[in-house]
């Protein structure tokens, strides 16, 4: 049976959120209908969304549902940079990088943790500006100082877009807690279905133009009918997704096991994700490892799951300024369900693996 390590790629379906899925099912209406079975589909949306609003410190009328994080990030991004510099931080995910196209680029130290100064420098030329900055790294699970980000931008007139995907569900996310003007989360990273996913707007903003146009949904800020079941799912999820300060444990006997094996720690010196470890062997590249923990009954990860199937290097790792470290590094991240037979398990595959790569790499080049 398969050890699943991969929660930051998605996590396993909670119970509560497919019982809210199935009951969900049982319905025809389309919420967007005036009759009786899409009143009732109404109620269902306009449930899920007072939930996720008030789980994520929003207003539910400034809660616009998204096919997922990436959508999030782009309408975020596409609504809010108008007329606007874009400045983001050195190790944000794809969804931002992409969306952003050329932005300015905010370093970060050797832990992940973007470069403060840099940031009031940047603000301080002008013009105004849109900064992005996610809550938590999906590779090291790095914590970024995001509520004295907001300071920095408020003070400046600029606006805080927080990709929060990774954080949602293992720390707490509040949009008027972070100070930020947009905030992103992903129903299927805290043990929702995959498909759905939520833009949270502050008041001030929240008259967006959409990025998907349509039937005038979402109060015209994206079009489409919603997945009902998907965002029944999410809500569901995000009511019994709390705390995951247990699971620390975990992955210190996780890093305890690669370490004695000599691994490195990628931004081990940083506040983390309590399920989260980035572990570099040197002088082994990333893929081979990931495929012998596969093939041992393992599923870890190389950086982000959208570069899954590419052997590159990790542009966060880069960032980090960790070398070639950056291209031998997995990813470790406990689902909500981990127990320590996934550690006991991890700890007797770890040695296996990286004695047999290294003799391999120590034949070839005798």
């Amino acid at each position: 049976m398969q050890i699943y390590l991969d929660a930051n790629a998605t996590e396993p379906l909670r119970p509560k959120a497919r019982a809210a899925m199935l009951a969900a099912m049982t319905g025809t209406g389309n919420p967007s209908s005036v009759h009786g079975p899409g009143r009732a589909a109404r109620r269902v949306l306009e449930d899920a969304r007072e939930a996720l609003a008030a789980r994520f410190g929003g207003r539910a009328g400034d809660l616009v549902f998204t096919s997922g994080g990436t959508e999030a990030d782009a309408l975020a991004i596409h609504a809010l940079g108008v007329g606007r510099r874009l400045i983001i931080g050195a190790t944000e995910h794809d969804a931002v990088r992409s969306a952003a196209g050329e932005a300015g680029i905010l370093p970060v130290d050797a832990n992940g943790v973007v470069d403060l100064s840099a940031l009031a420098a940047w603000l301080e030329e002008g013009p105004a500006a849109l900064v992005c900055l996610m809550l938590a790294n999906n590779e090291t699970g790095t914590i970024q100082p995001v509520e004295a980000a907001a300071v920095l931008c408020r003070r400046h007139g600029a606006l805080l877009h927080v990709d929060a995907a990774q954080a949602a569900g293992r720390m707490a996310v509040s949009l008027a807690g972070l100070g930020a003007h947009s905030v992103a989360v992903s129903s299927h990273k805290l043990g929702g279905p995959q498909g759905a996913g939520a833009l949270l707007l502050a008041p001030e903003v929240s008259a967006i133009a959409p990025l998907i146009a349509g039937g005038g949904q979402e109060r015209g800020r994206r079009g489409g009918t919603p997945p009902l079941p998907a965002i029944a799912g999410f809500a569901a999820a995000a009511s019994v997704a709390g705390d995951v300060s247990h699971l620390g444990l975990l992955r210190d006997a996780i890093e305890a096991a690669a370490k004695a094996h000599g691994a490195v720690v990628c931004g081990g010196g940083a506040t983390r994700l309590a399920n989260t470890t980035c572990l570099a062997l040197p002088g082994v590249r990333a893929d081979a490892q990931v495929i012998a923990l596969d093939l041992d009954g393992l599923a870890v990860s190389a950086g982000a799951a959208c570069s899954s199937g590419k052997v590159t290097t990790s542009h966060v790792l880069t960032a980090m300024g960790l070398g070639p470290l950056a291209g031998q590094a997995i990813r470790v991240s406990l689902p909500w369900n981990a127990t320590g037979d996934h550690v006991d398990a991890f700890a007797a595959a770890y040695p296996r693996m990286a004695d047999r790569l290294r003799d391999a790499l120590a034949s070839r080049a005798a």
